[in-house]
């Protein structure tokens, strides 16, 4: 995914000399952030954390609002059929909802190109593939000619039609390997399910496996980010291992119902990127293991493009049937 650095930087110090006036036609009613995802996980501290720095801008409150299941649909369909369109309600989505799933759901109960307007995006995750510490392998080309021999590959994911569904089969794909996909209901479980040694390997959150292979838990073999990552130090990224394709991560960005005027959106988008350049919160974000990649409405919107026809390919390869 092309972050285009030198433009959210623009995005985000031009945010910051905006005059306090521009929070003027700004709601005056209490705000509702919807969220596909329970509290208590990375999503819900960037929701919250955002909550917290926009405060300030909506004197009127701010309310989190966790509306977990069905892959964050349930959230998603709430907000695109709210009424009225004032801008009191948003929703914090992620490439799952926005970008995955008109083509990994047959029949979705909302449109992300046609409900939604962008507002802003706001950080990403980058995932690291791990395997069991006994694997006799150090590095991507020993884990793909040890796989190759085996029957099959048996690789853990956090749900079917998750980003990390998807990057286990492009692994798959590009290094010439049977992969067969164990779907767990969570990312803890499937962390748990390889520290079992009941899969061979992943591709987890940085945040979430870093811990496990600092303590010799868990093998590093790569991430997915456009950066080596400050937690697992030493680790090539996929590009740098010539899977440039496996350069991946999950996005999260603010979206409104795509009735609110326009000159509105604007008014939260500015107060958005302007919460995201504070010093503070993108150092409890980056702690958190969230990459901050604030950006305005124009390039969110284009990344949304981008990334819905990215994973169409992806899902097509793939083989991945639809989920009804």
């Amino acid at each position: 995914m092309n972050l285009r650095p030198i433009g959210r930087r623009a995005a985000l110090a031009g945010a910051a000399l905006l005059p306090l006036a521009a929070h003027a036609a700004l709601p005056d009613r209490p705000v509702r952030i919807v969220l596909g995802f329970p509290a208590g996980t990375g999503p819900d501290l960037l929701g919250r954390l955002l909550a917290e720095g926009l405060r300030e801008a909506w004197p009127a409150g701010i309310l989190v609002d966790n509306k977990p299941g069905a892959g964050g649909l349930i959230a998603a369909q709430e907000v695109a059929k709210s009424a009225p369109a004032d801008g009191t309600t948003l929703l914090l989505g992620e490439v799952g909802q926005l970008a995955m799933a008109p083509s990994t759901y047959a029949r979705l109960p909302y449109d992300p190109g046609r409900d939604f307007g962008a507002v802003a995006e706001l950080a990403s995750v980058d995932f690291a593939l791990v395997v069991p510490p006994g694997l006799p392998v150090a590095d991507l080309a020993a884990y793909a000619t040890w796989a190759r021999a085996q029957p099959a590959l048996y690789m853990g994911t956090f749900g079917a039609g998750s980003p990390g569904h998807f990057a286990a089969a492009m692994l798959g794909q590009a290094v010439g390997v049977t992969v067969e996909a164990v779907h767990f209901r969570s990312t803890a479980d499937a962390v748990a399910a390889l520290l079992n040694g009941n899969v061979q390997g992943m591709f987890g959150s940085i945040a979430v496996v870093a811990p496990h292979v600092q303590a010799g838990r868990m093998k590093a073999l790569a991430v997915t980010g456009p950066a080596h990552a400050p937690q697992l130090p030493g680790v090539k990224t996929m590009a740098e291992l010539g899977q440039a394709s496996l350069s991946i991560s999950a996005w999260f960005g603010l979206v409104a119902p795509a009735a609110v005027p326009t000159p509105l959106v604007a008014e939260i988008e500015a107060a958005v990127l302007r919460a995201m350049a504070a010093p503070n919160l993108m150092l409890r974000l980056q702690e958190a293991g969230f990459r901050p990649s604030a950006a305005g409405r124009a390039d969110f919107a284009a990344l949304m493009r981008a990334e819905t026809g990215r994973w169409a390919e992806v899902v097509r390869a793939t083989g991945f049937r639809a989920i009804e």
